[in-house]
């Protein structure tokens, strides 16, 4: 079990105990260490291999992307304990933040195979996004004291209210899109932005992104339907578009692009998936 302890305001070993407590009273003997970063995980992770561990992320988003990589090019079993700000890989796959059922799922469940992104030299699980979304992740990493519940509702009405228009050019496979809009999400799990339903028909078994357009509109608009987009029924407004590929490359002048909460380089970035990638317990 790996533990980023700065996860959920630092308080993820604390969030963390109870599911811990119920894996030992299971009769289960953890092996438990904090993060000690990318490159140090990956010695964690080829050592959990051979010694036939499941490889346990234990923190939000960004713990399990910061992983992933590894987990993947050493052929680990994967697992989430869902104790971050976000959770939204874990919220799409169905893991219980329920500590009791949490150990059930880590002892009793027979890995699955998902499929996982490769972008700018990196695996990675939930999406990659530009635009209105990766301003919001930058205002959101910047504002640490506000409650976890509203930091990403913060973060997106600011960047809906500044964001300029911006000229996307957006490929899917060999199909070219382009637009004056807000933002696009190449998703492979539905959700991103804690809890928030960007790609309401996505799902990590089919090996293609839902790429989610949206176009430029009335500002007033959009902020008054931000919460149409935890229910997932924005993708029915005329200025959202949502295709499918499996290869997807995002253009425009001077926007960053993020990865599950981190952010990756300026565009462009061309992101692939990668069907079934991924060994994973689920719930």
């Amino acid at each position: 079990m790996i533990i980023n302890p700065q996860a959920s305001g630092g308080r993820a070993v604390q969030l963390a105990a109870p599911a811990i407590a119920a894996l030992r009273a299971a009769g289960a003997d953890p092996r438990i260490t904090h993060s000690p970063g990318i490159t140090a995980a990956d010695d964690l992770v080829r050592e959990s291999v051979a010694a036939g561990e499941t490889v346990v992320a234990v923190g939000g988003d960004g713990m399990v992307s910061s992983l992933a990589d590894a987990v993947v090019r050493h052929g680990a079993t994967f697992a989430i304990m869902p104790v971050g700000r976000g959770n939204d890989f874990a919220r799409q796959l169905g893991i219980p933040p329920d500590p009791a059922r949490l150990a059930t799922v880590l002892l009793e469940a027979e890995p699955v195979r998902v499929d996982a992104i490769e972008v700018s030299g990196r695996v990675v699980v939930g999406s990659v996004y530009a635009g209105v979304d990766s301003q919001t992740s930058d205002l959101v990493n910047s504002v640490q004291r506000i409650p976890a519940l509203l930091q990403y509702p913060y973060g997106a009405v600011r960047a809906l209210a500044t964001f300029p228009r911006t000229a996307f050019r957006v490929t899917v496979d060999d199909e070219v899109h382009e637009y004056e809009g807000f933002s696009v999400v190449a998703a492979n799990s539905g959700y991103y932005g804690k809890g928030m339903h960007i790609a309401p028909d996505a799902g990590v078994h089919d090996g293609l992104f839902d790429v989610v357009m949206i176009a430029a509109g009335n500002r007033a608009r959009f902020i008054a339907n931000l919460p149409r987009v935890y229910r997932g029924t924005h993708v029915t407004r005329p200025e959202v578009a949502v295709v499918r590929g499996s290869v997807v490359t995002i253009e425009a002048e001077g926007v960053p692009a993020y990865a599950d909460g981190e952010r990756l380089s300026e565009l462009p970035v061309t992101a692939t998936m990668r069907e079934g990638a991924l060994s994973i317990l689920t719930g």
